[in-house]
């Protein structure tokens, strides 16, 4: 067999090298994240906003515009985009398991923040 390439890398490396890599793990794997987010000092504030974006009593948007202590507020959360080891360890492993779309609750360090993960690569 050839050298080891595309779609098929990680059959290649497990039949002449020995490593057992999942099939479709090259295509699966996430380089960066676009995300916002709205940090709040509890858990129950934390809650009551997630309710209310998926409630629709407002967006995204504007609750982190009044809500939100980070500075990222004035972008409406915005934290752009971000590859891993740029945001503490619990944010991130949280925010690049969610999926496209999706929006949750995680805590770190700085206090509880309600994560939407806008895009990915």
């Amino acid at each position: 067999m050839g050298p080891c390439q595309g779609s098929d890398l990680g059959n290649c490396l497990k039949n002449n090298s020995g490593f057992q890599i999942p099939a479709g793990a090259f295509k699966t794997m996430v380089k960066e994240i676009k995300a916002s987010h709205i940090l709040v000092d509890d858990e129950n504030k934390a809650k009551f906003i997630y309710n209310k974006i998926l409630g629709k009593l407002a967006t995204f948007e504007n609750l982190a515009m009044e809500e939100s202590k980070c500075p990222s507020k004035k972008k409406g959360g915005d934290l752009g985009w971000f590859g891993r080891g740029r945001m503490v360890k619990e944010f991130e492993n949280f925010a690049f398991n969610l999926k496209k779309g999706e929006m949750g609750i995680v805590k770190t360090q700085f206090g509880w923040h309600v994560v939407k993960k806008v895009d990915e690569t």
